[in-house]
């Protein structure tokens, strides 16, 4: 429920969307146009039985936000436990203790799972698709194959299409690799040939699910879409006017700096999880177990191998594309929790083998704390460093969220009361204790709630409750907005979200400091927003309690802006009106 909404697509491209299906109304972008047909509405449609149950539980649209937001979250939650529970049956109790503590604290599931995008669909689905790929592949496990393949599938063609790529180790070990199987060289040709007929059955089956994903997109745009089939032509071969490179290209090590972000310790460990079994297959070969290779049989240490490789392919795919954002890493966040988990227990194996070596007591060894302690250290660095990341972005960039809330929990509240139309509620009243209010009446008053440079951070219509027309105005931004596709005139506009610095103050022609014009503009709240880039790199990036920490940041203003004289003037009418009701 407190996570941010990080990025302006899962808004534009998909809660507005939803919005509309529910509610008939809400902008558009140029992704949902039949000209484009790069988002799928079979995804959207998946997300509104969330939304109906929160607004029966409730009245309003803002149950319904949180309602989906938090459906998200637990079937994030759930995918994690399956996950974790195979681990510690197919893998290692310690590496499934490691890995559940790891996904519970760390930031980047906090962002990633009540994120309504399609690349936390794909994460969903890879964390059931790799839980149950955990399992060595084997002639005589049919359901395995298929349930993975499946989940494979549904991940691309429902959510993300590029996500099938997580799926080539696997693909790698049902063609080539013994995995559960021991072949005689007389029967290799027959195992492959039943392999990669079972294989290519599963996938076959697994497309049957593009039938209503189809039928649902065709409808919903009105003409024959293949929506997955569209973002492939469009990012790929979209060419030099068209593709992503358009919106912003990045540096190759943008995934990395954003992970280390993100993980901490974590990414490093994740990302020498592969060098880490090499070394153990050399100095510590008993750490898999005692199973030996063989001609006809895998090594444990080759399969192991095989699920370490997806997060290498992903990392390694997607920095070599210009065009990077935080949440095209979002699929790989629970397997790179693994690889740190994987690379943590390979660790204790070396301490293990070099205390024996050294004491030359393996007794010694196993009534050792040196190794557990170790290990817990780790886990609990890398969670504090975590909660304090997560706390960071709470405290330093939440306020966008408090805004919305407080003009639908006070300000119009209250502007119903000086009319007349709900009796006064104590103004000492905390948000938590306030009264469900009927927000109806208040299309009576014909509100404009105006956006300009804030526009990317609008939270959506779920926010902003029905009768309350939300509009863009000019400013310094010269892309393609949202429809309504049209500027309103500032001198129509009753309230203003804008982000003011007072102490760096960044204004021009077309973006006045709206927040400082007394004369038009009254402050109805403000919450604090860090400015980060005055702010020092450290303690914007962490949050710990304190004066000292805080003083080395630079704060604005996230105001929500009244224009008092419009405003008072709606107020005067409407009370006139039912003052001559009541008469």
């Amino acid at each position: 429920m407190y996570s941010n909404i990080q990025d302006c697509d899962e808004v534009f491209n998909f809660w507005e969307p939803l919005h509309f299906l529910e509610h008939g109304d809400a902008f558009q972008t140029w992704e949902v146009t039949p000209a484009f047909a790069i988002r799928s509405w079979a995804y959207i449609l998946l997300h509104l039985p969330l939304a109906r149950l929160g607004a029966l539980l409730s009245p309003g649209k803002r149950p319904a936000f949180f309602a989906v937001r938090i459906g998200l979250a637990v079937v994030s939650t759930l995918c994690e436990a399956k996950f974790c529970r195979v681990v510690v049956e197919k893998v290692n109790e310690r590496v499934g203790r490691y890995l559940f503590f790891m996904l519970l604290f760390n930031t980047g599931m906090w962002i990633a799972s009540p994120a309504f995008l399609p690349s936390s669909f794909v994460m969903y689905a890879t964390t059931l698709a790799f839980a149950h790929a955990l399992e060595p592949s084997s002639i005589k496990n049919n359901s395995r194959t298929f349930l993975v393949t499946l989940l494979f599938v549904t991940g691309a063609i429902v959510g993300w299409p590029f996500g099938l790529a997580l799926a080539l180790p696997f693909v790698f070990e049902e063609c080539f690799v013994f995995a559960g199987d021991t072949v005689p060289p007389t029967e290799y040709k027959r195992w492959i040939v039943a392999r990669w007929k079972r294989l290519f059955v599963a996938g076959l089956v697994s497309l049957l699910l593009l039938v209503p994903v189809i039928a649902i997109d065709s409808v919903a745009y009105g003409r024959w879409t293949i929506v997955p089939w569209n973002i492939v032509r469009y990012n790929i071969f979209g060419g030099a006017q068209r593709g992503p490179d358009l919106y912003g290209t990045s540096p190759w090590h943008f995934y990395v700096t954003n992970l280390l972000l993100n993980f901490n310790i974590l990414l490093i460990l994740a990302l020498v999880s592969l060098p880490s079994l090499l070394i153990s297959y050399f100095v510590d070969k008993r750490r898999l177990g005692n199973q030996k290779s063989s001609p006809d049989r895998s090594s444990p240490f080759t399969v192991l191998a095989l699920r370490l490789m997806p997060l290498y392919l992903w990392i390694g795919t997607l920095s070599m594309q210009a065009h990077k954002e935080e949440r095209f890493m979002y699929p790989v966040y629970p397997l790179l929790c693994f690889n740190a988990a994987v690379t943590l227990y390979l660790l204790r194996g070396w301490m293990e083998v070099a205390y024996v070596y050294v004491t030359k007591s393996p007794y010694r060894a196993s009534r050792s704390a040196l190794f557990g302690t170790m290990t817990l250290l780790v886990v609990i660095a890398s969670g504090l460093v975590s909660i304090s990341r997560t706390l960071a972005l709470y405290h330093y960039y939440h306020a966008p969220l408090d805004v919305y809330s407080h003009f639908e929990v006070f300000e119009l509240p209250r502007v119903l009361n000086r009319t007349g139309l709900l009796p006064p509620v104590p103004a000492e009243a905390d948000e938590r204790e306030q009264p469900n209010v009927d927000l109806t009446l208040i299309k009576e008053f014909e509100f404009r709630l105006c956006l300009g440079k804030e526009w990317h951070r609008f939270p959506g219509h779920y926010l902003v409750p029905s009768g309350v027309r939300v509009d863009f105005v000019k400013s310094d931004f010269a892309g393609l907005l949202p429809a309504h596709f049209q500027h309103s005139l500032m001198e129509t506009c009753d309230y203003l979200v804008d982000l003011d610095f007072p102490r760096h103050p960044i204004l021009s022609r077309q973006e006045p400091r709206y927040a400082v014009d007394g004369n038009v503009w009254q402050r109805a709240v403000c919450f604090p927003f860090l400015d980060a880039a005055h702010s020092s790199r450290l303690t914007r990036t962490l949050w710990i309690p304190g004066s000292w920490w805080q003083s080395k940041n630079e704060f604005g203003d996230y105001c929500l802006l009244r224009n008092e004289k419009r405003v008072y003037e709606k107020e005067r009418r409407v009370a006139a009106r039912v003052q001559d009701v009541h008469l």
